[in-house]
């Protein structure tokens, strides 16, 4: 079985794309530049203990993705505690909305929305009474 165990989130502005991640999502980075022989810093997610993957940011190598294309890759969802909170820090931080808050009845509240680098990534956050 391939099990997911690192994600890369391709950015043009690197100072931007870490100040945006950290303050939405309290992540931290650590520089592996030298080790992958471009701007490359390590996403450190969450604690260890807890269920969830880290990842990095890498500097795009070309042209970012026209906006409203259809998506080439994948969307990385970050299950959060409290949607319309973070969803504020998204909007005032420059995120910008692709898909609103929506119920998945009886599970969560979902939504996806683009960075300040024009990926497109989700928000989940559980609740059962989710209609």
């Amino acid at each position: 079985m391939g099990r997911v165990i690192h994600f890369e989130i391709h950015v043009n502005d690197m100072e931007r794309a870490k100040m945006f991640y950290g303050e939405v999502f309290g992540w931290t980075f650590e520089d592996w530049s030298d080790y992958a022989g471009v701007p490359y810093f390590g996403a450190v997610t969450g604690d260890e203990k807890e269920l969830g993957i880290n990842g990095a940011l890498v500097k795009r190598q070309s042209a970012p993705p026209e906006q409203g294309q259809a998506m080439n890759g994948y969307a990385c969802t970050m299950e959060i505690k409290d949607y319309d909170s973070t969803e504020e820090k998204i909007l005032s931080l420059g995120g910008k909305v692709a898909l609103p808050k929506h119920a998945l009845p009886g599970m969560a509240w979902q939504g996806y929305y683009i960075d300040t680098e024009g990926n497109t990534f989700g928000i989940h956050q559980t609740d059962e009474n989710a209609k």
